[in-house]
C-alpha cells in the first residue's frame, strides 16, 4: 500500500458531460488513507445511465458534484475520458467496494462494516459470505424494505454504532440521495453506493463473465439478467451521441 503521505486529501475532477469524475491511478490506496485518517467519504460509482440522470435531476447532479470520490465505474465513462486523452482504468464499484472489505478485515483499526438494502435476507447472506471469506470482518446488516415507522430506530442503531465502512445498495439515485441525507449521522465513515453488489455476494444474481467485462458489454449481461431494464439502456445511445458532439464542439 502507497503511505498515506503520498495520497492528497482532494483528487482533481475531470468533467465528463459536465459531471466531474476524479482521476487517479489507485482508488482504493485513495480510499483505504481516507479511512485510516478517519475522513467521512462519499463514493459515487459513475456510469453513463446515472451521468444521463444527472443531466434531467439537479438534485442528484448536486449530489455528485459533493461527492469527495467520483469513480469511472461504466465503460462508457472510461471510453469518454479517452475522448480526452485520459488513459483511466476502469473501476466497477463493485471492486473498490470488495477492496474495502478485504482492508477492514485486515485492520481492526478500521472499525466495522454496515450493509444496508436489498430484499429481506439478501444483505444478511451476502455479509454471511464475506465472513467465510474474512474471518476478522465484523458487519452488521439491515435490508431496504423497512417501514417509514422503522426507519427512527434503524438511524438511531446506525449511529450509535460507528460503522468505519457504510455500503448502501438501494439502487441509483435513490442510494446517491439516502447517503447525502444520512451521512451526517456516521460523519467519519466511508459511504459507498454499492447497487445490486448484495444480491452477487449472495449468489442470488452472478456478475457477467470477464469476456462481458473486458469487451465493455457488462450493460449486455445485466439486459439478460433484468430485461425490464431495458428502458434505463436507452440512456446509453443518448450518452454516445452527447459525448461525440461534446468532443467535436470542444466541450467537456
Amino acid at each position: 500500500m502507497v503511505p498515506q503521505s503520498v495520497f492528497p486529501q482532494e483528487l482533481q475532477p475531470f468533467s465528463v458531460l459536465g459531471v466531474p469524475v476524479h482521476l487517479t491511478n489507485d482508488y482504493l490506496g485513495w480510499l483505504v488513507s481516507q479511512a485510516e485518517q478517519q475522513r467521512g467519504c462519499h463514493v459515487v460509482t459513475l456510469n453513463a445511465e446515472m451521468t444521463m440522470q444527472a443531466g434531467q435531476n439537479p438534485p442528484l447532479a448536486k449530489i455528485i458534484q459533493q461527492a469527495e470520490l467520483v469513480i469511472p465505474d461504466g465503460s462508457g465513462i472510461v471510453l469518454y475520458l479517452k475522448l480526452y486523452g485520459k488513459q483511466v482504468e476502469r473501476r466497477p464499484g463493485i471492486e473498490l467496494a470488495e477492496g474495502m472489505l478485504q482492508a477492514f478485515s485486515r485492520s481492526q483499526d478500521l472499525g466495522t462494516v454496515f450493509f444496508y438494502g436489498g430484499q429481506p435476507g439478501v444483505t444478511n447472506q451476502a455479509a454471511i459470505a464475506w465472513q467465510r471469506q474474512c474471518p476478522g470482518l465484523v458487519i452488521d446488516t439491515q435490508h431496504g424494505y423497512l417501514k417509514p415507522e422503522e426507519q427512527p430506530t434503524f438511524e438511531q442503531r446506525l449511529k450509535d454504532l460507528q460503522p468505519g465502512l457504510i455500503l448502501v445498495g438501494l439502487g441509483v439515485p435513490r442510494q446517491e440521495f439516502w447517503i447525502a441525507e444520512h451521512r451526517h449521522l456516521c460523519p467519519n465513515s466511508i459511504w459507498i453506493g454499492v447497487g445490486g453488489s448484495f444480491d452477487i455476494w449472495a449468489g442470488t444474481k452472478t456478475r457477467a463473465p470477464e469476456f462481458f467485462r473486458k469487451n465493455h458489454l457488462e450493460w449486455l449481461y445485466r439486459l439478460y439478467q433484468e430485461p425490464w431494464r431495458w428502458k434505463r439502456m436507452l440512456a446509453l445511445p443518448h450518452f454516445a451521441g452527447r459525448s461525440l458532439l461534446y468532443r467535436v464542439r470542444g466541450k467537456r
